[in-house]
């Protein structure tokens, strides 16, 4: 949830996400499809809420959350419900971007979340007061980065990083992408696309979509135990994609 990345590939998009978590966290729970509300969903479960940050849903719509909105906050002692849960009721929605806009988060921690709908890519933050929503161009790749663990100057050398990949690997797989997000960055622990600082936060599992018109085939990695998991989500109605 703290690291993203979105390439577009003509007929698919790769959506690929590292969680950075706390060593005292609970371990995730592999992917599965699950039925949520009043639809099917491929998601990762967070074993201590029982939300995720990165799912799929069988109307065609892809989200990933990071923590955090535009500038690193502090953080109340509680909070409403928890950022994981609201992501399910809003990716559990026949559409989710009007989800978004319709829900009350007063009382929920700041988040940005990327969604992938009807051929579109739009990036949704929530500052604690306020939503904004930026549509982004699909015809080029982007990177996040989350405000609560990376300064400014951090997230633009990622930037560049990305930058610099993308330039050796202008039509990369799912392989590739994915060692970017293992890879990735100059030798610096606490920084890098990959990052540990000092065994307390560190990245804790790296997730990828391949989303084409008819299915997202979801591949995640625990890094901890070393477990790889593969499983498919088979839409309705053939979706946009570009």
């Amino acid at each position: 949830m703290c690291t993203v990345t979105f390439i577009p590939l003509g007929n698919k998009i790769l959506l690929t996400s590292n969680r950075d978590e706390k060593a005292v966290r609970k371990q995730a729970i592999s992917p599965a499809v699950t039925a949520y509300n009043s639809a099917n969903l491929l998601f990762p479960k967070d074993a201590e809420a029982g939300g995720t940050w990165i799912g799929a849903s069988d109307t065609g719509t892809i989200m990933v959350l990071l923590n955090g909105g535009f500038i690193k906050h502090e953080p109340a002692a509680e909070y409403r419900k928890s950022r994981g849960l609201v992501f399910l009721d809003v990716l559990s929605e026949t559409k989710a971007l009007p989800s978004f806009k319709k829900t009350n988060l007063l009382g929920i921690e700041p988040f940005t979340l990327v969604i992938w709908e009807d051929g579109k890519l739009y990036e949704c933050r929530w500052s604690g007061e306020e939503k904004y929503i930026r549509e982004m161009d699909i015809t080029q790749p982007h990177i996040w980065s989350s405000v609560t663990l990376y300064t400014s100057a951090i997230i633009q050398k990622r930037e560049q990083w990305f930058k610099n990949w993308l330039d050796v690997h202008p039509q990369p797989s799912i392989t590739d992408i994915r060692k970017f997000h293992l890879f990735g960055g100059e030798g610096d622990s606490e920084n890098d696309i990959c990052m540990n600082r000092n065994n307390a936060m560190f990245t804790v599992s790296i997730t990828s979509i391949e989303c084409n018109r008819q299915q997202a085939i979801m591949y995640y990695e625990d890094l901890i135990n070393q477990n790889k998991t593969e499983a498919t989500l088979t839409f309705v109605q053939e979706q946009p994609v570009a």
